[in-house]
C-alpha cells in the first residue's frame, strides 16, 4: 500500500491527530526517511526508527524499543502502552511535548 492510499483510509475522525502525530515527527526530524517499510508510515534516522499506525480502536506510535517510552509510561498510566508503543484511543490527551521526548529517543538512538 503507498502512503496517500494508506493516509486516505484513516477514518475522519483521526485524521486530525494522525497528521498531528506526522507533524511532530516532521518537524523534529525534517531529514528523516519516510516510508512504509512496516506497512505503515515509517520513519528513520541515523538507524533509529520511529511509525505510526491507525488500528481498529485507537492510532499507536510504535518505537523500537521500551526504554524509548518508559518516562512517557510512568507520566501518563492511563494512557495504554505496550513493550516499545503507545496506544491513543480516541479520548485520551495527544501530550504532544511529551511525545517529541519519545520521537527524539527512538530517531536519535540506532538499535
Amino acid at each position: 500500500m503507498k502512503l496517500k492510499d494508506y493516509l486516505a483510509a484513516i477514518p475522519a475522525h483521526r485524521q486530525e491527530r494522525f497528521a498531528a502525530l506526522q507533524a511532530i515527527i516532521k518537524s523534529l526530524f525534517p531529514d528523516a526517511n519516510e516510508s512504509m517499510k512496516y506497512k505503515m508510515p515509517t520513519y528513520e534516522h541515523k538507524g533509529g526508527w520511529i511509525a505510526i499506525a491507525n488500528q481498529k480502536g485507537y492510532i499507536s506510535l510504535y518505537t523500537c524499543s521500551e526504554e524509548h517510552i518508559s518516562s512517557f509510561k510512568s507520566t501518563y498510566p492511563e494512557i495504554q502502552t505496550g513493550k516499545g508503543c503507545i496506544n491513543f484511543k480516541d479520548k485520551d490527551p495527544l501530550p504532544l511535548e511529551a511525545l517529541a521526548i519519545v520521537i527524539k529517543s527512538a530517531l536519535s538512538s540506532a538499535h
